[in-house]
């Protein structure tokens, strides 16, 4: 009877190891979320980058898109049951999109300032509001998402994703040393200021 009750302690007894070795899954379980939500953002703003670049506006859908998103993820984050940390902060910064929106329909008074705070407020919803987006929607769908993340963690994922941005927005400028007018009506694009055409002409025998 006691060598039963010895074997069934032994067996059922919490291990040392067992609590750090869970953690320990865990924290390797929401790693590859956290690149996931970087490359999924990356993804996002390069597009917004380079056409900002290449023809020195953003085009409207980019920032429609951005608005249903955001939208989308006030809905969730609004009627979401459990406690949400900071729910009030990120439900006014998902707002953000929908005052761009409602800022563009007022008569163009000619006021210079107003129309640079709705161009700026633009530029602000194309290339910040997916990635903001992702990343309140990635909480919400993974609780656990951020346990664990260091600052510095955060600050390199951040810095990637800028990085993105940057060197698109630089490839839109420098656009014509690599592409041709030609590859941007193929794909279904206006062909932006500076571009240059293929050369067609056949060498000369």
């Amino acid at each position: 009877m006691i060598g039963t009750m010895a074997f069934m302690g032994a067996d059922t007894g919490a291990r040392p190891g067992d609590a750090d070795g869970r953690r320990e899954a865990k924290a390797l379980a929401r790693r590859p979320m956290h690149g996931i939500v970087v490359v999924a953002a990356s993804l996002s703003v390069w597009w917004p980058a380079f056409t900002l670049g290449a023809w020195g506006e953003l085009f409207f859908d980019q920032t429609l898109m951005v608005w249903v998103a955001s939208t989308a993820a006030f809905v969730v984050v609004a009627f979401q049951p459990r406690p949400f940390p900071h729910r009030t902060r990120r439900l006014i910064a998902l707002m953000v999109p929908t005052l761009w929106l409602v800022l563009s329909f007022l008569p163009d008074t000619g006021d210079d300032l107003v129309i640079a705070f709705i161009d700026l407020l633009a530029l602000v919803v194309a290339i910040a509001g997916i990635p903001f987006t992702l990343w309140v929607l990635a909480g919400i769908f993974w609780p656990g998402i951020r346990r664990g993340l260091s600052r510095r963690t955060v600050a390199l994922g951040v810095g990637a994703i800028a990085a993105i941005a940057v060197i698109s927005f630089v490839l839109g400028l420098n656009q014509s040393g690599f592409l041709t007018c030609e590859d941007f009506t193929l794909s279904g694009n206006s062909e932006p200021p500076g571009c240059v055409h293929a050369d067609t002409s056949e060498p000369e025998g």
